[in-house]
């Protein structure tokens, strides 16, 4: 049919035949090979793919000889798209979605078009593959049965100090993307909060010819970067401290707390205003540091 974009594989079965479906399809991250025979079956069937950066896409359908339809949607126009999207799921016509590299939506666009596509009734379905996150956790040498990952981090404020602290009591591995040209300033940061010596993993160029997989610890890491830039797609791997050793910096935290809370009540601060206080400089909610600083002054009124 006209705008299937098929050469050699048969257009998926829909369930019905006004129900349409939105593909999520996996894509390699460097490695051209990696790209699943399922994934390549539907970027042939499909009607259109829409893609971060067409010209990136295109050299992964040249490379399975499809001639589908290319549209951009990215970043800056993936508001505009929806509307169109959803006038071509609504009439029957199959889409899939793919980013540069690896999982859509994870640190790329994509997530508002499927919201918009389950809201309208339509069925996603997701075409697993690569990922630069697992990819570089599997690799880590770390405990990887549970982990958190946070993508780039902000280049500055209050979200990315918070960022910092939270990979400093993480008990499980943290991933982050980073821009090769901030790396350097990020691992130096993870360093001074973390660190020194916290185990951590810099993954470049993941399934690449260059690849690179290199573990140290921070400051090592920090020390081998510090003087150039390294050129290719970056993950880092912080290693967790453990369940022990997050306990015991929660405890570390609230010992703390409750000296500073002394030291506002020496001063005669009223105990909101102390709440307030230590919640800001310790990075408690305001409710713990409240219920820490009435504990203090009903000990200091007890002594």
């Amino acid at each position: 049919s006209a705008g299937a974009g098929r050469r050699g594989f048969d257009r998926p079965q829909r369930l019905s035949s006004v129900v349409a479906t939105l593909y999520v399809v996996s894509t390699p991250i460097g490695n051209l090979g990696d790209l699943s025979i399922r994934a390549a079956e539907i970027l042939c069937s499909v009607h259109r793919v829409l893609a971060e950066d067409t010209r990136r896409t295109r050299v992964l359908i040249d490379h399975i000889n499809s001639d589908v339809t290319l549209v951009s949607l990215h970043a800056h126009n993936e508001e505009h798209r929806i509307s169109r999207v959803l006038e071509w799921l609504d009439g029957g016509q199959d889409l899939a979605l793919v980013s540069d590299a690896g999982t859509p939506l994870v640190s790329d666009p994509g997530a508002r078009v499927v919201s918009a596509a389950v809201r309208g009734g339509h069925v996603v379905v997701p075409i697993p593959g690569p990922s630069a996150v697992l990819a570089s956790l599997v690799a880590s040498g770390f405990p990887v049965s549970q982990f958190s990952f946070f993508g780039f981090p902000e280049r500055k404020g209050r979200r990315r100090v918070r960022l910092l602290e939270i990979i400093r009591d993480a008990e499980h591995p943290v991933v982050l993307f980073e821009s090769p040209k901030r790396l350097a300033r990020l691992l130096s940061e993870l360093s001074e909060v973390c660190g020194l010596n916290r185990p951590a993993v810099v993954a470049r160029e993941l399934t690449k010819v260059h690849e690179n997989i290199r573990r140290a610890t921070l400051g090592e890491l920090y020390a081998c970067y510090q003087d150039h830039t390294p050129k290719g797609e970056v993950t880092i791997v912080i290693a967790g401290i453990g369940r022990e050793a997050s306990r015991d910096a929660a405890e570390d935290r609230v010992e703390e707390a409750r000296a500073l809370a002394r030291k506002l009540e020496e001063v005669g601060m009223k105990a909101s205003e102390a709440a307030k206080e230590v919640a800001r400089r310790l990075d408690l909610s305001r409710n713990d540091a409240y219920r820490i600083v009435l504990e203090t002054k009903k000990t200091v009124g007890e002594v």
